[in-house]
């Protein structure tokens, strides 16, 4: 029997259709309209690519974007005076800074220039360790968004035990403090993790977030796991080789379809959520 498509791309239209609801009593009480402001520096095709779907979504559900294009030649401090210029700019709600930066770009210190107040994309050290402790705080989109997939279609969590593949600040590690707070028992594993098949056998929920296309292989996962690929590689391909588990797993999200339109939904219910606060 194949197992249930975690359908992200649904699940994000029926979202954004309850934000334009939400944006229009905005601008019906404040006379306002919610800002995104998104901050590109350099020249690469698929962030350009990336930051361009963002605005279109804002476009969907009644929102304007803001758009900070900087050179490639950007320096940490200038970065980071924009940034401070955006959390000062009482029209702008939320601040998204596109990853990756120029390698001459500490990243992490241009992040934690965001407010928390307008860090809806779940990218701060603060807002990391806030939402790690179960207080408030936007969690970063893809983790938040894989969760918010996961709610929807009822899968459980509770004491089931979970491998995420991949420890990056925004995707792996915050993915794993999600679950664990949904009280998963969660193993986080890396590119320098031993016998990484082994442990992906043992997930009943497995996260696949390396970014190496079908660097999984389906042979590893155990029969009834609910997999969740949140990679994206040209072909278009994922992490998992998903063709492999499809008539074995319990549930799965698709490559395309699946984590990547449910990543910009959150990120748009968070800035729309941002917004509310503010006004």
């Amino acid at each position: 029997m194949a197992g249930i498509v975690l359908d992200g791309k649904k699940l994000a239209r029926e979202l954004e259709e309850d934000l334009r609801g939400r944006v229009e009593k905005i601008v019906e009480a404040s006379g306002r309209v919610p800002i995104l402001a998104t901050v590109l520096v350099g020249n690469d095709p698929a962030s350009a690519t990336y930051v361009r779907m963002k605005g279109n979504a804002c476009k969907r559900v009644g929102m304007e974007s803001e758009r900070v294009l900087l050179s490639e030649e950007t320096t940490t401090e200038e970065l980071v005076d924009v940034i401070e210029g955006l959390n000062a700019n009482e029209d702008v709600h939320g601040i998204l800074l596109q990853h990756p930066v120029p390698s001459q770009i500490n990243e992490r210190l241009a992040f934690d220039g965001i407010s928390i107040a307008k860090d809806v994309d779940g990218v701060t050290t603060q807002g990391f360790g806030l939402m790690a402790m179960k207080e408030q705080a936007y969690g970063s989109a893809t983790p938040a968004g894989i969760m918010r997939l996961l709610k929807h279609y009822n899968i459980p969590l509770e004491g089931k035990h979970a491998v995420v593949v991949g420890r990056s600040p925004i995707l792996g590690k915050p993915m794993a403090m999600m679950l664990l707070n949904e009280n998963c028992t969660v193993t986080i594993c890396h590119s320098r993790t031993q016998d990484l098949p082994a442990h992906v056998a043992q997930a009943d929920v497995l996260v696949g977030a390396v970014g190496r296309p079908e660097f999984i292989r389906g042979a590893w996962i155990k029969e009834g796991a609910v997999v969740i690929d949140a990679g994206y590689n040209p072909g278009p391909v994922g992490d998992i080789e998903l063709s492999a588990i499809v008539d074995t797993c319990t549930a799965y999200t698709p490559v395309p379809g699946g984590v990547g339109p449910m990543t910009i939904a959150t990120l748009m219910a968070q800035t729309v959520e941002a917004a509310e606060k503010s006004l």
